[in-house]
This record gives C-alpha cells, sequence and structure tokens, in this order.
C-alpha cells in the first residue's frame, strides 16, 4: 500500500506546502524526460503477491500482524485487512528462465506464508475475493492499525459526505452500505511491473490498454462476494466502489472515480497521466518531500519525487505508471497491471503474467501505433464485458473484428505471446508451459470464476449458502497447494463428515434470506396464499423500507377461521399480524435463539440489523442443526 509515513494533511498549510512540492516534481519529472535521464534498453519485469489468511473454518483471520512477526523477511509486509498478505517480488531482466526464476520465487514466499500461518492456526488462499468473507469482516477493527490506512478511511469519507453505497447485478444482485473503506481489503491481486523507456512510454501504454480486457477474460478468478454470484472478476466494480470518494455532486457531473480504466490513449509522455491525475483528483494524504527536486534533476542526480508517488499511490488506474529508482541508482518507468487475480495456482499466475509479456513484446514491435487498428471505446468495452463475463465476453480487435475472448485469445493473441516471448528470449520449454496453461484453461473454459460457480452449481441443496461456501474454499486451498493448474482441478464437493459447526454458530450464517413478505395493508388472503405457495407457516411485515412492523403465522389465520371470520378484502393484514413479534441479530449465537425459542414457545424468529428485516429463523432450521450435531455424535460413538 505505499509509504506509511502519512497525514491526512488536514493542515491548510501543510497541504499547500504538499501540493506546492507536487508540482515541483511534475515540473523536475518533464525536465528528466527532457535531458534524457531515465533508464533505457533494458526490459524488467517484477510482481507482487497478494493473498487472503483464512482460519480452521476456511473464514477470513486476522492474523497478518502475528504472522509478520513471525517472518524475517522484508518481501513480506501488510496490506489493509488483517486477512491480507502481500510479497514483493525480485525485479529481473525479461530474457531466458526469468518466469521460471519468478514462479521459484512465488512460490518460495506462499511456502513461507504458509509456514508461519500454520504457527497462528491458519492457512493462505490465492483467489481474488474469498467466498467466505462476511459483511462482519468489513470493520474498521478488521483494518491493520497503521496511521495512512486510518488516514485514507478517514480523507475518503470526507470527500464523498457519505457512505460508501454497493450495487452490483451479476447472476445475482449485491447492493448496500458501508461506513468504511474496508471493501477495498475484499480484493487481492498479482500485480505485475513492466519497465520501459520514457520514449516508448505512450506507444507501451496504450498497448497495455488494449491488451487488458482479453488478458483479463483468461484470468477471471472473483465471482462471489458475501455470498453473492456478481461479475466473473467482480474486483474490478467492487474495487471502484471501495476507493470512490466522489460526493454526489462530482459524481453527477461525471468526474471520475479514483478507480479507473481511463477514457483516452496517452499521446505523447506520461507526464500526460502523473497531471491528469493531479488536476482531476484531490490530495488526500501527505508526506515529507525532499527540498529542491528541480535542482537535483538540473544537478543530475535522481529524485525520489515523493510527493507525487504518494498521490499516484491513491489514484487506481488499472494500468498505473510508476515511476523509480534502481538498485543502479538511475530512475526508470515502470507500467504496473493491476487486473490479475491472485492465483487459482501459482502456475496459473505466472502463465497470466507470461501472456501479458508476450502481447507487449510482439505488439510493441508489430505495431508503431496501435491506435490506428483500435478505438479506446472498443478497447474501455472490452475491459468491462471480460471483467462480467470472462471467456464468453464479446471482444472487438484490430479492423472491428468482433468475436468471443475465447475465440480472439486461441486464434489471435495466444500465439502473438508465444512469438513475443520468443523474440525476448523466453526459453523455449517456458513458453510451453506457461502459454500453454492458459492456453489449457481458455480451450477448457476453466477459469478460477469458471470453477466457483460451477461447484457451487454442483453442491446446490446438499448443504446450507455458509456451508457450501466453507466447502468451496477449502477445496481451493487444498487444490491450490498440490499445484495443478485450475484446468486440471477437480470440482469442490460438500462432504458431511467435515466439521460444520463453525457454520451454524450464529444465526446469521443460515437464515433464510429469500423472504417472502406483505405489507399491513394487504388482504390476509395474500398473506394466506403465500404460505399456501411457498410452503411456508410465517410471512413477516414489512414497509417499503424494508422495515419489521410484525409478523403473520399460519396459527393467527386458523384463529381467525375458528372464531367466525373469514380471509377476505375487508380484512387486512394489520387486523390479524402479531405488532411486536421478538427478533435477533444476525450476531445472535444459536445456542441463544434456541434458547429464546424454546422458553417463549416461538416457531419463528425474524432476524433484523438497523431496524430492517435480513432473515427469519424458523423451528425447520434449528432442526437442521440439532440434526447434524445428533448425526455427528452417533457417527463418532459407532466408530468408537
Amino acid at each position: 500500500m505505499g509509504e506509511q509515513n502519512v497525514d491526512q494533511g488536514s493542515d491548510e498549510n501543510t497541504r499547500r506546502a504538499f501540493m506546492k512540492a507536487l508540482l515541483d516534481e511534475v515540473r523536475a519529472l518533464e525536465d528528466m524526460h527532457e535531458n534524457g535521464m531515465f533508464e533505457s534498453g533494458i526490459r524488467r519485469i517484477g510482481a507482487e503477491q497478494e493473498m487472503f489468511l483464512v482460519d480452521r473454518a476456511a473464514r477470513p483471520a486476522l492474523t497478518a500482524m502475528q504472522i509478520l512477526e513471525r517472518i524475517d523477511d522484508p518481501r513480506f509486509t501488510h496490506e489493509l485487512g488483517l486477512f491480507n498478505l502481500e510479497a514483493n517480488l525480485s525485479p529481473l531482466e525479461l530474457g531466458g528462465d526469468c518466469l521460471r526464476q519468478m514462479e521459484a520465487e512465488t512460490e518460495e514466499v506462499c511456502a513461507i506464508a504458509r509456514e508461519k500461518a500454520a504457527e497462528v492456526e491458519s492457512r493462505i488462499a490465492l483467489v481474488g475475493i474469498l467466498p467466505t468473507l462476511t459483511r462482519d469482516h468489513l470493520s474498521l477493527d478488521a483494518m491493520v492499525p497503521t496511521a495512512r490506512y486510518f488516514a485514507l478511511n478517514e480523507a475518503l469519507l470526507r470527500l464523498r459526505g457519505s457512505h460508501f453505497q454497493i450495487n452490483i447485478k451479476g447472476i445475482d444482485q449485491l447492493n448496500f452500505k458501508l461506513d468504511n473503506l474496508m471493501l477495498e481489503a475484499c480484493n487481492t491481486s498479482f500485480q505485475i511491473h513492466f519497465q520501459v523507456g520514457a520514449d516508448e512510454f505512450a506507444h507501451l501504454y496504450n498497448i497495455a490498454q488494449a491488451v487488458t480486457g482479453p488478458l483479463l477474460a483468461a484470468c477471471v478468478n472473483s465471482p462471489i462476494l458475501l455470498g453473492k454470484r456478481l461479475w466473473h472478476e467482480s474486483r474490478i466494480a467492487v474495487f471502484e466502489h471501495s476507493i470512490d470518494a466522489r460526493s454526489e455532486a462530482h459524481a453527477a457531473r461525471g468526474h471520475k472515480p479514483r478507480v479507473h480504466f481511463g477514457d483516452q490513449w496517452v499521446e505523447e509522455s506520461v507526464i500526460e497521466i502523473f497531471k491528469e491525475d493531479i488536476a482531476r483528483f484531490r490530495v488526500i494524504l501527505t508526506t515529507e518531500f525532499e527540498d529542491d527536486p528541480i535542482g537535483k534533476v538540473a544537478r543530475g542526480e535522481a529524485p525520489k519525487l515523493n510527493a507525487l508517488r504518494l498521490h499516484n499511490g491513491t489514484v487506481y488506474r488499472w494500468n498505473r505508471a510508476c515511476y523509480g529508482i534502481s538498485d543502479n541508482g538511475k530512475p526508470h518507468l515502470r507500467i504496473e497491471n493491476r487486473v490479475i487475480p491472485s492465483g487459482p495456482t501459482v502456475l496459473d499466475e505466472i502463465a497470466n503474467a507470461a501472456f501479458f509479456f508476450g502481447m507487449m513484446a510482439a505488439l510493441s514491435r508489430r505495431e508503431s501505433d496501435i491506435r490506428d487498428k483500435l478505438q479506446f471505446a472498443d478497447v474501455k468495452a472490452n475491459f468491462i464485458a471480460a471483467a462480467r463475463e470472462g471467456l464468453r465476453a464479446q471482444q472487438i480487435w484490430f479492423d472491428e473484428r468482433q468475436m468471443t475472448a475465447q475465440e480472439l485469445l486461441l486464434e489471435i493473441l495466444l500465439p502473438l505471446a508465444r512469438d513475443g516471448l520468443a523474440d525476448s528470449g523466453i526459453d523455449a520449454a517456458d513458453i510451453d508451459r506457461y502459454i500453454g496453461t492458459v492456453e489449457k484453461r481458455v480451450k477448457s473454459r476453466r477459469t478460477g470464476a469458471r470453477w466457483q460457480l460451477a461447484s457451487l452449481d454442483a453442491m446446490r441443496g446438499k448443504a446450507s449458502d455458509h456451508e457450501c461456501l466453507r466447502a468451496l474454499t477449502n477445496s481451493m486451498i487444498d487444490q491450490q497447494e498440490r499445484g495443478d493448474c485450475v484446468a486440471d482441478w477437480e470440482l469442490a464437493e460438500f462432504s458431511p463428515s467435515q466439521d460444520w459447526r463453525d457454520s451454524y454458530r450464529t444465526v446469521g450464517q443460515f437464515m433464510a434470506t429469500d423472504l417472502f413478505t406483505v405489507r399491513p395493508d394487504d388482504i390476509v388472503d395474500f398473506a394466506a396464499s403465500l404460505m399456501e405457495w411457498r410452503y411456508v407457516r410465517h410471512v413477516p411485515v414489512e414497509d417499503d423500507s424494508g422495515h419489521l412492523l410484525g409478523l403473520v403465522s399460519h396459527r393467527q389465520l386458523l384463529r381467525l377461521v375458528a372464531r367466525g371470520g373469514r380471509a377476505g378484502q375487508t380484512t387486512m393484514v394489520r387486523d390479524i399480524m402479531h405488532t411486536e413479534p421478538l427478533s435477533v441479530t444476525p450476531e445472535t449465537t444459536t445456542v441463544e435463539a434456541i434458547r429464546m425459542m424454546r422458553e417463549k414457545r416461538l416457531s419463528c424468529l425474524p432476524v433484523v440489523k438497523d431496524g430492517k428485516l435480513v432473515g427469519l429463523v424458523t423451528e425447520y432450521d434449528l432442526i437442521v442443526v440439532a440434526g447434524r450435531l445428533l448425526e455427528s455424535y452417533l457417527a463418532e460413538d459407532s466408530e468408537a
């Protein structure tokens, strides 16, 4: 996440001084560009491995700081969430066995993380979004307690003037508000870096934009968030929502969110990107900066550009321009591609990186200007379509040729990437290994996203949603550790023998959420019909905002009939509903709910959060819980 020695810059003098430093650093960057100070003639690659931490129940484990205390390795650092880790891999010169070296180092850091995580009863999971995440994990209690993160959270909320609103439509729909930026911690990626010369930056950056949509289609691995099946790569939508600092007025004017793909080609140099991001996005963090960067450039020295780098780190382009200083002391420029999700395996990740590097190398040699072959609007549409649909997304390529992503990859881009890697001097065996891995995945249409969705579909009806998501996550981790690429994975299966207790500790884990409700002014006949059609014995009563107002039970309908009443147009739900039903929250323990229902002789408990109905727990749900408990104990007795 970058520089930790930061401040919100709430003091006006501090903010003005930082802005002055930011402008000076842009001018220094322009002088460096004009004077040819940037390193050129060498192509380096690098990567950042992000990962989730999970507990024995496959839920997020808040153990990042405990693990880091046990790891004596400067490559490791924390991310935003206490259930995330990051490892920064060594830069390598593109050529020879560099990809094999990158794979070996990635396996090494994952092995270290696994070993140290096991010491605190945790495991690592490589996935874009962890399927078992819940709303409970999106609180500041789960955020790494550093000044940068708290400052960033407060600054974004101040700019927005309201809570973050999440609304994503996929197979299911997710719609809720969040009062912090922890949604960002839902995303982990395998970010890759591609060093370029200053004079070739615009050309190569535009190529990176052009190939990002097809690249994403091949590697989608984030279809599930908070139990909802959304986009094949939901990270794209989730990340945009998580860092959206726009007020309603700015959004209405079409102001870009801080996470964005861009709206136009780069014309001449990297300077355009830095200037646009300073012009469009307000400074939200400040840090210490060096004196007189312009003078340093005049003396032939490479400035650190701390202010520019910090501001750049608060704007999240999917292809981000990065400034750095190499070990040899020379300043350089990199393109950081941020779209590749973490997982499903290290082999898949390196294959995705190789695919990107190969396309970049080939197109940089074959095309003098990619803008002559593609409209930017089509490139951006390719990216969004790939995030939504993966391999079946429609893509537009050269000469406005339209085809599915699968066809584009197999017919044009994978052969192109092979040629590009060969031209870069990559070992032939490694080209076959990595491009072959992507090709196998594309031919079989077995991306990480499709594996997750197919696994859930196969388990449907065999267990609760929470149990299925746990089984999915456990299977994912087990198969990751074996190392086979995702195209060779077996679908996850629900095992009744697994320790299911962690799926039933609170009512929020197994409550019914697909509810059929009535309004107070509805006729009683409607409530009776719902019970008959849906085979339920209780119907909640709510207003148009979702606030729980009452409960109608099958017993109340029988009582109405027994007293000579008749359900019809003149009898309304408000006339018979129980107006003060006892309710619980999603965090109420299952044991407490059982005791309440037994002591109060209740057959149903509405589940309410912030006054609004979110679920329902019935006697039948608790029979399922008790049945699993009895089955488990009887099985243990028989084995003994």
